[in-house]
């Protein structure tokens, strides 16, 4: 009975780490002829027709077919649309066989509000990219949850920016989402830990994540390499999200940390007394490496990242990489 039990534990925990690097089932990557489906599913867009505009003409110059929601441009106080109107576009892209991907508008503030409103069944009988950051991170720990990789890209609003400003963000854009070959090499910080990691990457923006706690949507790290970012936050309150997802068991069995942009960090009247990097690092268990300055996040330059696929990381002194498989 005892020599049973062992063997069925080893099994149990053989399942598990296989489960731990196990890619999530990868949506079909587009084609010339191709449909995509631009949402707004959170913040309004007030006076940016000529920036969705902007985005429906890059996605036809690929020679996809674009289609635009119908309340993108409602207006309903904070949000593109109340919840039931930015569910329904929502619904409908997830439902609409034609459509090979839904593109974000923008983030904000709002996915969190509607999806568990979402019907996910059809999506998960034909997965489709879903695409975005910031506030999408929500979209992309629920979907993630359901066994679907997703695409954390630019958004529509990035075309505020002139195309020749942002050449990184669109081309790695277009790569992802047509399936070329995606590897990056950068110049590493200072800060970085070194080291060696292979696993699927997940993660997103800070908050988001913290706000998943909990929910549904929370992820499990374990034996995967977290991607973070943030934008406009109090170093003391990013210390407050990332303690919540140590102590929800983020850091505990995750291979590596990729670090993306920390933007526009606030000043407090009292000091921090460490950088925004050392910060990090006391929260990381030490023997995990961690990459900082990866271009993604809530600068211009944002490169794309398949949220869900298995990459090689190689953190260095000199130069690090990271290559998707």
């Amino acid at each position: 009975m005892k020599r049973l039990f062992i063997v069925v534990l080893s099994l149990v925990l053989l399942s598990v780490n296989a489960q731990e690097n196990m890619n999530l089932v990868t949506p079909p990557y587009l084609q010339k002829g191709d449909t995509i489906a631009i949402v707004a599913p959170a913040g309004i867009l007030k006076n940016r027709k000529h920036v969705i505009d902007a985005a429906k003409e890059l996605a036809e110059s690929w020679g996809l077919h674009v289609i635009i929601g119908k309340h993108v441009f409602t207006q309903a106080h904070h949000f593109a649309g109340t919840d039931a109107q930015r569910c329904q576009d929502f619904q409908e892209a997830l439902d609409n066989p034609k459509i090979k991907a839904i593109w974000s508008a923008r983030g904000g503030y709002g996915s969190v509000r509607i999806l568990d409103k979402l019907d996910f069944t059809k999506f998960k009988k034909q997965p489709k990219w879903v695409i975005g950051y910031s506030d999408i991170t929500a979209f992309h720990n629920h979907i993630h949850n359901l066994g679907v990789a997703t695409l954390h890209a630019m958004m529509g609003t990035s075309m505020q920016d002139k195309p020749e400003d942002i050449p990184e963000t669109i081309e790695t854009f277009r790569k992802a989402l047509f399936g070329e070959e995606l590897v990056y090499t950068i110049r590493s910080s200072n800060y970085n830990r070194v080291g060696e990691a292979e696993g699927v990457l997940v993660g997103g923006n800070i908050a988001i994540l913290a706000s998943m706690l909990g929910s549904d949507s929370q992820m499990n790290t374990d034996g995967k390499i977290l991607f973070i970012e943030e934008i406009g936050e109090y170093k003391y309150a990013i210390d407050r999200m990332l303690q919540s997802l140590k102590r929800a068991g983020y850091f505990r069995k995750v291979k590596a940390v990729i670090v993306g942009d920390m933007t526009k960090v606030r000043k407090n009247t009292t000091p921090w007394g460490s950088s925004i990097e050392q910060l990090i690092l006391d929260i990381v268990p030490k023997d995990i490496p961690v990459l900082f300055d990866f271009p993604a996040g809530h600068e211009p330059d944002n490169r794309a990242l398949l949220m869900g696929k298995n990459i090689l990381l190689k953190v260095g002194n000199k130069e690090s990489s990271v290559v998707f498989e």
